[in-house]
């Protein structure tokens, strides 16, 4: 379910593949990586061994050479070739802003920037990754905003929609605290000046992908106009490369409830979960408002269940047996269902409908009536989902607390069950 894939010493080195597209393909697993700086890996260690076993043969590294001087690059090793291609011609630092820069147009004109002076370099690196017949990573020091910008390029240029682009960028929120604490380390304890560290809002790749349609017309038109190369040939060929089908089989969902050692995983589906609504413009979660204690708390008052696809991750809700900020003092007749959460993109069509319905069984098995949640009053896709699945609306609590602009107004919905 997570795209980012463990290492000790990575932080945000993740996989590319099963981004869909409007037209029924998603991009290719294993195929397509982005990271953090490649210079942390030593030879001999399991983070080593793990690299190299995704069978990479290209890495393009986007770093000023004097980067990857002062802080390593990637060992050599036969099985890859490894290229420098420095994308940012105006080196700035961000640790040293001062508190009042708002992130997203400061990082957008940084990012501008790149566009304008790193043609070389970025046709470069669209070359490498069209003619590679194997896997591909490229990374900068952080992997999120050099390595972000060509991750957009790349992803607009095989059809992939603004909304999951600006989300795949955003996902470096889930290994700030890792970056921070590696700047931290190497800083003698320092905190940087700038909030905005190492920090991804979805607002920095909206705006600059909108930036760059205002400027060129179109991603398309700037591969041409500004790096000189046939976009519609360059889209062609990654997308024969790096885009196949969409299965057209699934595996069966299993069920297990969750135990204390799983809330670390919870904490990180729902963050996930609400990075993917940001980036569509849904504000109804935010990350990091549920950590830990939340999820060893329901496990404690009621019953938190995790779904698994082939030994993956693939969703997750809460079983409440009150719910009293809601729905006020209620005899035994319910059972109340909260954060029903899927993994963005991978999956299986349906997981969501049919982990409602596992709720929904096990409401049944304990001798209750009814299964009831309640969604933000403000988000009517959400309303008209469970409705299709049954659900009624039969009340409105217009002061809900504990959650975003408390008090907020939750529609109540109910369901009665066999």
């Amino acid at each position: 379910m997570d795209r980012h894939l463990p290492f000790s010493r990575l932080h945000n080195f993740r996989d590319l593949g099963g981004y869909p597209t409007p037209d029924g393909l998603r991009v290719r697993p294993g195929r397509l990586y982005r990271a953090d700086s490649l210079g942390k890996l030593n030879t001999g260690t399991p983070d080593w061994d793990r690299f190299l076993s995704l069978g990479i043969r290209t890495v393009i590294d986007l770093r000023h050479s004097w980067e990857a001087d002062a802080s390593g690059r990637v060992p050599s090793h036969p099985s890859f070739t490894y290229h420098n291609l420095s994308i940012e011609h105006r080196p700035y630092d961000q640790a040293v802003q001062t508190p009042d820069v708002d992130p997203a147009p400061y990082l957008v004109q940084r990012y501008l920037e790149v566009a304008e002076d790193g043609t070389k370099e970025i046709r470069r690196a669209l070359e490498l990754i069209a003619e590679a017949d194997a896997p591909v990573v490229f990374h900068c020091a952080s992997g999120k905003d050099r390595t972000g910008q060509l991750a957009a390029l790349v992803l607009a240029l095989l059809g992939i929609p603004d909304t999951t682009i600006t989300e795949d960028f955003s996902l470096t929120e889930l290994a700030t605290p890792a970056l921070l604490a590696d700047w931290k380390a190497r800083h003698n304890g320092r905190t940087p000046a700038w909030p905005g560290f190492g920090r991804a809002p979805e607002a920095v790749m909206r705006l600059f992908l909108a930036s760059m349609r205002s400027r060129y017309g179109s991603v398309e038109a700037y591969v041409t106009q500004a790096l000189g190369m046939d976009a519609r040939a360059l889209s062609d060929t990654l997308r024969t490369a790096l885009l196949e089908p969409l299965p057209t089989t699934h595996p069966t969902l299993t069920y297990r409830k969750a135990t204390p050692a799983d809330a670390q995983l919870l904490v990180r589906l729902r963050d996930t979960s609400a990075l993917w609504q940001l980036a569509r413009g849904i504000p109804q979660w935010q990350p990091g408002e549920k950590d830990e204690t939340h999820f060893r708390t329901c496990m404690e008052t009621g019953e938190v269940w995790l779904a698994h696809a082939a030994g993956s991750l693939t969703g997750a809700w809460e079983l409440w047996w009150t719910d009293e900020a809601a729905w006020g003092t209620r005899p035994p007749d319910a059972g109340y269902i909260h954060r029903l959460m899927t993994t963005p993109h991978t999956s299986p069509p349906g997981t969501g409908r049919r982990m409602l319905a596992e709720a929904e069984s096990r409401i049944t098995a304990t001798g209750r009536p009814y299964a009831r949640l309640d969604c933000l009053t403000s988000n009517p896709r959400l309303r008209a989902y469970y409705e299709s699945a049954g659900y009624t609306a039969v009340g409105e609590q217009r002061e809900k607390k504990g959650g975003p602009g408390t008090p907020y107004a939750v529609t109540l919905l109910e369901k009665r069950l066999r």
